[in-house]
């Protein structure tokens, strides 16, 4: 590993951490925390609802972190959870006009605002942003995961 990996490593790490910073401040700008903006996010795009489970795999989150904002959310009548007739344990999670009203202008702003920002790339621009992303979070994830510092270089993938 040399000085400039380093470098670089730190680089695109302060770029990831001002953009969570950007949305952590924008969901404050719209009266929410950013984990329940990634929650209306997603919930407001699912036409036919989803489940729970469905909601933590989209958004990163805990089952436990969701269950929370969903309870909030329900306590302001922002969604409706309703059984799924074959399997009682599943429930499925639907914004309420009024939910759809709270979230609106923040959620399809903060899409505008990436769709936008991606669109400024050429096509070939975004896919190697897009690649490298990737591939920068699959060796970040084995390489937290694995038990120790030695560099283990993953086999390469067919190209």
């Amino acid at each position: 590993m040399t000085k400039q990996d380093k470098k670089n490593a730190y680089l695109y790490c302060k770029f990831r951490d001002e953009q969570f910073a950007l949305y952590d401040e924008y969901a404050k700008r719209n009266g929410m925390m950013m984990k329940t903006l990634l929650v209306v996010n997603v919930l407001f795009y699912a036409v036919d609802g989803m489940t729970q489970k469905e909601i933590s795999r989209r958004t990163f989150q805990s089952k436990q972190t969701v269950n929370l904002i969903i309870k909030n959310l329900l306590a302001e009548n922002y969604v409706t959870v309703t059984e799924v007739p074959d399997n009682k344990r599943n429930k499925i999670v639907r914004m309420t006009d009024a939910g759809r009203a709270y979230c609106e202008k923040a959620v399809r702003h903060i899409t505008w605002a990436e769709d936008t920002a991606m669109s400024l790339f050429t096509p070939e621009e975004q896919k190697q942003l897009i690649e490298l992303s990737r591939t920068f979070t699959e060796n970040l994830t084995r390489l937290v995961n694995q038990e120790t510092e030695e560099i283990k270089k993953p086999a390469k993938k067919g190209r």
